[in-house]
C-alpha cells in the first residue's frame, strides 16, 4: 500500500496526488461546462446522478437557511446522504428542528455525526473549552467527527453562496477541494439571502424557531448570541472574540478551516 509522504522511484505519493488532483480538476471542468446555465435542482441532480461526480454527500447545520437547500435535495433524491454533526452544545431548538425538518422532507438517510464522549471528556472535562480555545473546541467537536464522516465519499454539497463574501465571489457550482481530492458542489452559489427567503415563502418550509428570537445566525448554544436590529447577520457567533467561522472546509494542510 502506498502512504501519503513515502517516496517511490516512480515519483512518489505526491506525483500520484498531483496526477488524482489533476483528473479532479478536469472532471470539476467538465461538471461547470455541463451545468453552468442550470437552476440549482439540475445541479444537484447532477451531483447525485452524474458518474463524473462520484460519491455525494450533504453536510447541513439545520441552520437558519438550511431547510431551503434540504428541500431541493429532498426533491432529487430523499435518500442521499446528510450529514448533522451533533456537538453536544447545540440549542435544543436546533435539535428539535432537526428532526422536525427531517420529518417534513421525509429525509431517509440523517446521519448524526459526535466525537466519542470518552474523547470530549478527556479533551473538555469541565465542558470550558469553548472558552479558553473556542478554536480547539471546535476542532473537537465538529472537525473530528465530519473528517470522519466524509471519508469514503467523492465529494459533499455545501450552501455556500458567491455574495456571502468576496472570497467566494466567483465560485462555481462545482469545485476541488485541494487536501482532500474531494469535489464541492454549491448549488446555491448564485442564490441570494432574498432568494432563500422567497424559496422557503413559495414552498411554506418551517423556520428554525430562534430565527424569530433574534438569532438569524445559530451555531453551538455557549458560542451564539442574539443580534441587535443593524447588526451584521454573524455578529452573534463568538461575540467579544476574533473567531468568526467554525471550520468545515478544508485548506491546504488538510485541516478543516472555512475562510471568508
Amino acid at each position: 500500500m502506498l502512504l501519503l509522504g513515502e517516496n517511490t522511484s516512480a515519483g512518489g505519493a505526491d506525483a500520484a496526488t498531483r496526477d488524482d488532483l489533476a483528473e479532479k480538476r478536469a472532471r470539476v471542468a467538465t461538471l461547470n461546462a455541463r451545468y453552468r446555465h442550470h437552476s440549482a435542482t439540475a445541479v444537484l441532480e447532477g451531483a447525485l446522478k452524474d458518474p463524473e461526480a462520484g460519491k455525494i454527500a450533504m453536510v447541513s447545520s439545520f441552520g437558519a437557511e438550511s431547510v431551503a437547500l434540504l428541500h431541493l435535495v429532498a426533491m432529487v433524491n430523499r435518500k442521499t446522504p446528510v450529514l448533522f454533526i451533533d456537538t453536544r452544545l447545540l440549542f435544543a431548538e436546533t435539535l428539535a428542528y432537526q428532526q422536525e425538518v427531517a420529518e417534513r422532507l421525509h429525509l431517509q438517510n440523517v446521519r448524526v455525526l459526535r466525537t466519542d464522549e470518552a474523547e470530549v471528556a478527556r479533551q473538555d472535562p469541565y465542558t470550558a473549552l469553548n472558552l479558553s480555545d473556542p478554536d480547539r473546541c471546535c476542532a473537537l467537536r465538529k472537525t473530528l467527527p465530519l473528517e470522519q464522516a466524509l471519508d469514503g465519499f467523492d465529494g459533499w454539497i455545501t450552501g455556500r453562496k458567491r455574495y456571502q463574501s468576496s472570497t467566494r465571489a466567483a465560485l462555481d457550482f462545482f469545485e476541488v477541494e485541494e487536501a482532500t481530492g474531494r469535489i464541492k458542489v454549491n448549488p446555491l452559489a448564485h442564490w441570494s439571502s432574498a432568494d432563500v427567503r422567497a424559496y422557503m415563502d413559495e414552498n411554506r418550509l418551517p423556520r428554525h424557531p430562534l430565527v424569530a428570537q433574534g438569532y438569524p445566525s445559530i451555531g453551538c448554544a455557549p458560542c451564539t448570541s442574539k443580534v441587535a436590529p443593524g447588526e451584521d447577520p454573524r455578529a452573534g457567533r463568538w461575540r467579544g472574540q476574533t473567531k468568526d467561522e467554525c471550520g468545515i472546509h478544508f485548506g491546504a494542510d488538510g485541516k478543516a478551516v472555512r475562510a471568508g
